[in-house]
């Protein structure tokens, strides 16, 4: 009886997916027509631009019309890499009872929405994974092959006998989708290494830790600094393995040298946060939740609601 009324809770939950995009129309178009397939519709899907050329734009209106749910466009200016704050005006224009953040160049399964509200649980933020396509495998991808979730995906795994950590490629086993041992596994285990890319969150917990941290400017560590408030005031992490698939394209990254060095600015917040156990960051969403504050040229787009 207890499952059954966990089931209903779940079903009833509004979800907010929100996309974070720069300069890939191409794959963004790919994204969005995963999501306009999955098997459980997101409750609104919101595309937050971290600066992109007019492209962007212009292709998001021409598939709006036909979406089959709530479209937001927001677009702020390209001054450097902006993640955090795309973020967080994406959360705070969020209706959602449940945010999931998402970057703009994974390709979901169809389950993928589903797979995420199966294991939504308060108390706690899922941390789900990716398949990195191989560069053979993005380009086909994008020129029109159908994705293929299962071991044989042309995909970047962990060498056999590598050692646990040295890498963030998984496994080849983890392209399997098995929803019961999802469940298990996110239950047994609390790792997992936090990317952005791919990540669940009560909406009401980003609020009260303030989300993401706008200090953090340049690329890395901003989803580390956030993961580690969330565990400053409780939230736990929780992995989501053998379900909510999703096929990343392969790109340049947008780094800038090497991002794990700890005497760059967004690793010394990070650690800061860490050794301090900072709760809240007072350059957040509350800045964003008075969208009349905004620039004219930072105001949300309803394309379709």
């Amino acid at each position: 009886m207890l499952g059954l009324r966990r089931n209903n809770e779940q079903a009833r939950l509004r979800l907010s997916l929100i996309i974070l995009t720069y300069n890939w129309p191409e794959a963004l178009k790919l994204v969005l027509a995963s999501v306009a397939t999955q098997s459980r519709l997101p409750d609104e899907v919101i595309i937050t631009d971290d600066g992109s050329a007019a492209g962007t734009r212009r292709m998001i209106e021409e598939i709006a019309q036909g979406f089959p749910t709530r479209l937001v466009y927001l677009w702020q200016e390209d001054i450097g890499f902006r993640a955090a704050r795309a973020r967080n005006r994406g959360i705070a224009a969020s209706r959602g009872d449940y945010v999931l953040v998402l970057d703009g160049d994974m390709l979901l399964h169809k389950h993928f929405i589903a797979d995420h509200l199966m294991l939504a649980a308060r108390g706690s933020f899922i941390q789900g994974t990716r398949l990195r396509a191989s560069e053979i495998e993005t380009r086909r991808l994008l020129a029109g092959g159908s994705p293929n979730f299962g071991v044989l995906i042309d995909a970047k795994f962990q060498p056999r006998n590598s050692t646990p950590g040295t890498n963030h490629f998984g496994k080849r086993y983890h392209a399997i989708r098995l929803p019961l041992l999802a469940r298990w596994k996110s239950r047994s285990r609390r790792g997992g290494h936090i990317m952005s890319c791919n990540m669940a969150f009560w909406r009401d917990d980003l609020l009260r830790t303030n989300g993401f941290d706008e200090r953090m400017e340049s690329y890395g560590s901003e989803d580390l600094e956030l993961a580690a408030r969330l565990k400053n005031v409780g939230v736990r992490q929780r992995q989501l393995k053998f379900a909510g698939m999703a096929i990343h394209l392969e790109h340049a990254s947008r780094a800038d040298g090497d991002p794990d060095d700890p005497a760059l600015p967004n690793n010394r917040i990070l650690r800061a946060t860490r050794e301090e156990q900072t709760a809240y960051c007072e350059r957040g969403i509350s800045q964003h939740l008075n969208a009349s504050a905004q620039a004219p040229e930072d105001l949300i787009s309803v394309l379709r609601d």
